[in-house]
């Protein structure tokens, strides 16, 4: 017959090594992919990429330079902050289209060539990993 001490006392050691584990998980960020500090960084540097870019950014038909881009998306950034885990949630929800219209974020390069504003950004992205894990 099981001993009901015995056993209590194994639940209980489970739960607290559960716990324990939980704790360790979410202390390490081990749930985001990166440190919130790191994710506000990389997008601090996004944008300011943004702005420093020297492309035309166009949102649902007119133009914009790229410090009013810039503007644009870091105030989109403070609007979801609360929802942005990673670089890659704000380039989906501030860079990629106007949630008004639907209609998706253009840069044009000095050649006149049109690519999609998440296209560039999400490049950008991959380059400055590359660098900052060197």
């Amino acid at each position: 017959m099981l001993n009901p001490v015995k056993t209590h006392q194994r639940h209980r050691r489970f739960a607290v090594g559960f716990a324990l584990v939980i704790f360790l998980l979410l202390l390490s960020g081990a749930g985001r992919g990166e440190p919130a500090d790191r994710v506000d960084e990389t997008i601090q540097y996004l944008i300011g990429y943004v702005s420093g870019s020297g492309l035309t950014y166009i949102r649902n038909g007119n133009e914009y330079t790229p410090d009013e881009a810039a503007e644009h998306m870091s105030s989109k950034y403070q609007h979801f902050r609360n929802d942005i885990e990673t670089p890659e949630e704000f380039i989906e929800l501030c860079a990629t289209r106007s949630l008004l219209t639907g209609k998706p974020y253009l840069v044009v390069d000095g050649q006149g060539k049109q690519r999609r504003t998440s296209e560039v950004l999400r490049g950008e992205l991959a380059a400055y990993r590359t660098v900052a894990n060197e």
